[in-house]
């Protein structure tokens, strides 16, 4: 049966072993979870920044979030420096506590090391063709991205800015990978958020992901504004669920094409299995 395949995937990228990490502590509030380079280089070249306490790794000094952004987009630097991040992208993802109150804001490529949450948003679109067949359109990565380049991905998918809503995202992202106009995508479903946890190379990536529906009418196709997806390709359900068992999509933009499969009806009951996983993660 071709779910069980689709069910072990999922938890074989769900799943994540997070032993070996160390908890990052802001206050009282855990924040993050770094590796155990990580911990060591933090340790070694970051002192005046980080402490180590019987719970876990600490940030040493709390402060007001401009001082805060500042001490670490400047320790970021120095980690690039180093030799230590690659993907640097001069845009910052925002900090939170669990409240949503934002506490600092840091370049992108280093919130991994640090293990700290970022946002996403990912649109699936849809079609229907004149027989009444729903169909995915999926785009494939640029060959130059630095993460995952040439994988498969949903329509849009993108992270958020600091300083930038989920609307915002979404439109600011539709616009720059599919072309898709304000309008269109203001009619966007919201599907739901699932979170995206592993380790990783860099450290850890965990990513709430804000997923949405966009229904494009037979005619309308996403262009590609920013170089970033090489091509889209409008598939059926069947070879989307292809391409989750070949693993050819990036890992997150599997998280909400399987979602999507599960809640289009594709594998009947049995989808409930899929997202009784995803929920889980």
């Amino acid at each position: 049966m071709q779910l069980d395949g689709i069910l072990s995937y999922l938890s074989k990228v769900t799943q994540a072993d997070l032993s070996a990490f160390t908890p990052l502590w802001f206050g009282a509030e855990r924040l993050g979870a770094v590796n155990s380079e990580w911990r060591q280089r933090l340790l070694s070249q970051e002192s005046d920044l980080f402490v180590l306490s019987a719970k876990g790794l600490s940030f040493r000094q709390i402060a007001h979030y401009n001082d805060m952004s500042s001490s670490l987009n400047s320790a970021a630097l120095r980690w690039r420096a180093a030799g230590w991040l690659n993907g640097w992208r001069d845009e910052n993802f925002l900090a939170s506590d669990a409240n949503g109150h934002p506490l600092f804001e840091l370049e992108r490529a280093a919130f991994r090391p640090l293990g700290l949450t970022s946002h996403a948003v990912h649109l699936n679109g849809l079609t229907r063709t004149p027989a009444g067949e729903v169909r995915m359109w999926i785009g494939r990565r640029s060959p130059d991205k630095a993460i995952d380049p040439n994988r498969m991905d949903n329509m849009v998918g993108g992270g958020v800015a600091a300083g930038e809503s989920i609307e915002e995202a979404r439109l600011r992202e539709g616009w720059e990978e599919a072309g898709l106009a304000a309008e269109l995508l203001n009619s966007a479903e919201s599907a739901g958020v699932l979170l995206a946890q592993r380790p990783v190379a860099r450290g850890l990536h965990r990513e709430w992901l804000h997923v949405f529906d966009v229904w494009l009418e037979p005619g309308i196709e996403p262009c590609n504004q920013d170089g970033e997806v090489a091509e889209h390709h409008c598939l059926s359900l069947c070879e989307v669920e292809a391409l989750l068992l070949e693993e050819r999509f990036m890992i997150d933009a599997a998280l909400a094409a399987a979602d999507c499969l599960a809640r289009l009806g594709y594998w009947g009951d049995h989808g409930r299995r899929v997202r009784a996983l995803l929920a889980q993660s």
